[in-house]
């Protein structure tokens, strides 16, 4: 007897899923939905490399593989202001920051294309960049600033080492009045061509773990803050900025930031239009 195609999923386990993940986590029991949990860039990789069928990923690996991918209508990791965790934290100014050295999180690529967004074309400064791990950058006096995302930024924002902290989804709003996606759940084309039922199926799941994480967001906040000794108030209203939609506002911050690295000659011409699951 045939079996259901099985789903191999990426989730990424910041404390900016738990409204949606920690959901899926305690209600969906599908066997046959394979789920691996990494950061952004792991899974940016797994997908390329067709070792996963779907997941949240950086939305610049939509922008640089759209022949690959489709995009699963209303689900991200967005938001309309600040985000609260994707930050450059700086020992100077960001107008400072010119030939000046800031360390890149590998975390993300999204964020990465972001903050250099950020400081070259809003800030007009480019400084030198470099690649490594930003906890362990706090006591180097020769890096200006640190790009930290998800669970790091939020420790590196407890801590209050650094004296300017800049809110990357704040800048790109203030900039662009435009939403920031920062990670879209992307699938593998061919995957969905064969499986629609599947991409439906979990399409509705996700949809349904979105609508109650968010009723349930002060249980969910008490639930994940300890990971990071972080106070459930705080994570409250951390998670409270966090939006997990894809909706046309989102899109079209999606589609100008998709622009802006097509300029920069890192996404290509074929990623517009979006591409999206029907």
């Amino acid at each position: 007897m045939l079996t259901d195609p099985k789903a191999r999923i990426g989730m990424v386990n910041f404390i900016n899923t738990a409204p949606l993940y920690d959901v899926w986590l305690r209600t969906v029991r599908r066997p046959d939905w394979t789920v691996v949990e990494a950061a952004p860039s792991d899974l940016n990789r797994k997908l390329n490399a067709e070792q996963q069928d779907m997941g949240l990923v950086s939305s610049q690996e939509y922008a640089t593989h759209p022949e690959k991918y489709l995009l699963l209508d209303d689900i991200s990791i967005s938001a309309s202001g600040p985000v609260g965790s994707v930050f450059l934290f700086s020992r100077c100014e960001p107008d400072d920051l010119a030939g000046r050295l800031v360390l890149l999180s590998r975390q993300s690529q999204t964020s990465v294309s972001l903050v250099k967004i950020i400081l070259e074309d809003f800030y007009g400064v480019v400084p030198w960049y470099k690649v490594g791990s930003v906890l362990e950058a706090q006591d180097n006096s020769d890096i200006s600033a640190v790009l930290a995302i998800g669970d790091e930024a939020l420790i590196l924002a407890q801590n209050n080492i650094y004296p300017h902290k800049i809110d990357l989804g704040k800048i790109w709003h203030d900039k662009t009045s435009l939403p920031f996606v920062f990670a879209v759940w992307a699938m593998r084309e061919e995957f969905c061509r064969n499986n629609p039922e599947i991409v439906r199926d979990i399409h509705r799941e996700l949809l349904r773990c979105r609508q109650e994480g968010r009723k349930d967001l002060q249980n969910i906040s008490k639930r994940v803050g300890p990971r990071i000794s972080m106070d459930a108030n705080a994570c409250y209203d951390y998670l409270r900025g966090i939006e997990h939609d894809l909706g046309p506002e989102k899109k079209k911050g999606l589609i100008r930031f998709i622009e802006y690295l097509i300029e920069r000659g890192e996404g290509v011409p074929e990623a517009l239009p979006l591409k999206m699951f029907s």
